[in-house]
């Protein structure tokens, strides 16, 4: 039952996802997103792909949406300089609704990232139930600096309506496309 529901909500959030991509010199902006379900962001970023946007990190990425590192073209996915990635182990509720990790799950993570991302996880403890953070120059050689790019969408932005946020059914994202 679980599971169905799941591959629902991930259909209605492609769906949904598909109809607001309007071309590739888009850009989305995640600017504090805490993750999620692996799947809705497996998902989401699928789609974010298939558009050609361009994707600007501009404050927290954590959790799931740590996945747009092996899911989005790398010369499609730049950092400011208040980006900072959260790795954890995944996790799953027991049936008494508490935490616990998932070995398939973080398997599935671990599948993904690059390997320069890889090698940064494994520097700083793995991937286990505490939160590692990375940002400022430890991005360097894994992320781009896009204090250019951000200066160009922010400006374009000003001349435009305001921007459409996008929300990841399940997660507490503030993400949104310009």
């Amino acid at each position: 039952m679980r599971i169905r529901g799941l591959l629902l909500l991930s259909g209605l959030l492609a769906a949904s996802l598909g109809s607001t991509v309007t071309s590739a010199n888009a850009t989305m902006r995640i600017a504090e997103d805490r993750g999620g379900q692996i799947g809705h962001y497996l998902q989401a970023f699928a789609t974010l792909r298939s558009s050609g946007e361009k994707v600007v990190i501009d404050g927290n990425c954590l959790s799931a949406c740590t996945l747009v590192l092996g899911l989005i073209p790398k010369n499609r996915v730049c950092a400011t300089s208040r980006a900072r990635f959260g790795f954890h182990a995944a996790w799953m509720p027991d049936v008494d609704g508490r935490p616990v990790t998932s070995p398939m799950g973080t398997e599935a993570l671990w599948n993904i990232y690059p390997m320069p991302v890889k090698r940064w996880i494994n520097r700083n403890g793995g991937l286990s139930r505490k939160m590692i953070f990375m940002q400022g120059r430890q991005m360097r050689g894994i992320v781009s600096d896009c204090a250019e790019t951000t200066r160009r969408v922010n400006a374009r932005s000003d001349r435009r309506a305001a921007p459409r946020p996008v929300r990841y059914t399940g997660a507490s994202a503030a993400s949104e496309r310009r």
